[in-house]
């Protein structure tokens, strides 16, 4: 590291130095200033899992943990409509009320920070605005490329699509060719509700998978896989 990189790194708060969000986030592109600024408006808290996010006007990194979206049907019916993990960015800029609900599907621990201060800085500084479109369109592509999953893919592929897709999430610098063991954060009731699939059906296909060795499953919530690889050989892409 040159005298310059470590000039700037001691300018950097030192509760972001080590965070996720700035080497994967939101925050990456800020520069020692705005993250100062941001650090000095944020605060650092866990919400328990089950526990619904609160749709105050708050913005927030996701440290740790997943949480799931919702959206509510009439008659008291929902629909898991997608996920977040690690680092992503949980907020909906220039808008008060999000039509999502959020809730804890795990423990997750969450760095927030007035939406007013974000909302400023975006007109400050055009590399936020641009990471924060970024955002919008790789969740938007995510969307997308679900729809075609749930509306075309047989059951035994959704499944497959769905381990891929939390594997590859909880883990992204993963190897395609290594194995790799994660604790499911959905039960197989929410991965039905998810897929538009039977409880049944999901259960079947887990059990498929097992049979011919591209998983292990142990107290049906940890799964081991031999490769993301031949997982992904499964999904019918």
């Amino acid at each position: 590291m040159t005298a310059t990189q470590d000039a700037q790194q001691a300018d950097i708060p030192t509760i972001c130095r080590a965070c996720e969000a700035r080497r994967g986030g939101l925050c990456g592109v800020l520069k020692a200033r705005q993250l100062a600024e941001l650090a000095g408006a944020s605060s650092r808290h866990e919400v328990p899992a089950g526990m619904e996010l609160s749709d105050d006007g708050t913005y927030s990194n996701l440290l740790s943990g997943v949480i799931k979206l919702t959206r509510n049907l009439p008659g008291g019916r929902q629909q898991i409509v997608g996920f977040h993990f690690a680092p992503d960015f949980l907020g909906r800029p220039f808008e008060a009320k999000r039509p999502i609900k959020a809730e804890a599907l795990t423990n997750v621990e969450l760095c927030s920070f007035p939406g007013t201060t974000i909302d400023r800085m975006i007109n400050e500084a055009p590399e936020l605005a641009r990471q924060l479109l970024r955002h919008a369109l790789n969740e938007l592509d995510d969307a997308r490329d679900w729809m075609a999953a749930l509306g075309r893919k047989t059951a035994s592929e959704k499944v497959a699509s769905f381990l891929l897709m939390v594997a590859g999430n909880i883990d992204p610098a993963h190897h395609p060719a290594s194995s790799m063991s994660f604790d499911l954060p959905l039960t197989r009731a929410d991965i039905a509700d998810f897929l538009g699939l039977t409880i049944e059906t999901v259960s079947r296909e887990f059990s498929r998978l097992r049979s011919d060795g591209a998983i292990q499953i142990a107290n049906k919530r940890h799964i081991s896989l031999a490769s993301l690889a031949q997982l992904k050989e499964r999904c019918g892409d």
